[in-house]
């Protein structure tokens, strides 16, 4: 008895664990302060870099800010009026902007997830040399997007490219114009940045795969189930977190396209492949009109935030 009681009396000597409360109700104020001590420095990277931008933003977005003037009247919703008054000097570019930059987008972003999703599958698999082809799928998007878009630019020329004189080689047609007419520039601008961004998307689902227990693709064979089956249920299933993450990165990758339309096809044919970054870009830059590139900013940025939502509550619902 006299040893419980001096264990007992130990116990209530020994200073309280950390976080937890004292006595008389009192927190541990080192404890309660830790986390934001460890959460400061990102805060303040992101006030500075992130919130601050977008605030100034939204003050642009509001006044005609022509950078080469001394005086930036308050405008109001002006700027944003403009972007869907159909009277707007800016109305044409900017629509056909958000059209080009849609285009884009609808056709990279299935590609850019399944191909990789595909390499991913093969890049998997046990066989000689797997290393290999994984850095070669990998090396071309540690390539800047200059040396991408003057690369793929002289390759795709449509009279001293080499892809013409390889297709003229084999009996094809040897004049196509990769680079300045339709359907033939969207196909050179979506092909090269599939060539391009693959290897990041295929790394991303290997590493999702291999977080799939074999034990789940045992038990489907067991069960009797085909490549197909094993697929559809279990692959499929355990990738869905990761095929969240990649369509959603992608399709924000694909809306903000710029090099590659300014380097490849320099927005041809007219202004078709002029996307919205550009647009921003432009206008904002060589108009001088900062306050209406502002709205287009924050236009844009609501478009694609919607997006975004819809994208999680898609997953999220097939997820329940």
């Amino acid at each position: 008895m006299a040893d419980v009681i001096e264990v007992g009396a130990a116990h209530r000597d020994a200073p309280p664990p950390a976080g937890s409360k004292t006595r008389g109700g009192a927190t541990n104020r080192g404890s309660r302060a830790t986390p934001y001590l460890f959460l400061a420095p990102y805060l303040v990277l992101f006030g500075v870099f992130g919130l601050l931008p977008i605030i100034f933003g939204l003050w642009l977005s509001v006044h005609q800010w022509d950078l080469q003037l001394p005086n930036r009247p308050f405008v109001g919703l002006d700027n944003y009026k403009d972007l869907f008054d159909s009277d707007s000097a800016i109305y044409g570019d900017w629509w056909s902007s958000v059209r080009a930059t849609g285009i884009f987008t609808v056709f990279s972003v299935p590609l850019l997830v399944a191909v990789p999703l595909g390499l991913a599958l093969l890049l998997n698999r046990s066989f000689p040399g797997r290393t290999f082809f994984r850095a070669v799928y990998f090396a071309p998007y540690v390539l800047g997007v200059a040396v991408i878009g003057l690369l793929w630019r002289f390759l795709l020329d449509a009279n001293l490219g080499l892809v013409n004189r390889l297709l003229g080689a084999v009996g094809l047609p040897s004049d196509t114009p990769w680079v300045t007419d339709v359907p033939w520039a969207w196909v050179s601008l979506v092909g090269v940045t599939v060539w391009w961004t693959s290897g990041f998307n295929a790394v991303i689902y290997l590493a999702g795969l291999q977080d799939i227990s074999p034990e789940l693709y045992e038990a489907a064979r067991m069960d009797g189930a085909n490549g197909w089956q094993r697929f559809r249920n279990v692959t499929l299933p355990g990738l869905r977190p990761v095929m969240l993450f990649v369509l959603t990165t992608t399709i924000l990758a694909s809306a903000n396209v710029f090099g590659q339309s300014y380097l490849i096809t320099q927005g041809a044919p007219g202004q078709q492949t002029r996307t919205v970054v550009w647009r921003i870009v432009d206008e904002g830059l060589r108009d001088n009109d900062a306050g209406r590139a502002a709205a287009m900013s924050i236009i844009f940025a609501l478009a694609l935030i919607v997006i975004s939502i819809v994208n999680f509550r898609f997953f999220r619902f097939r997820e329940d």
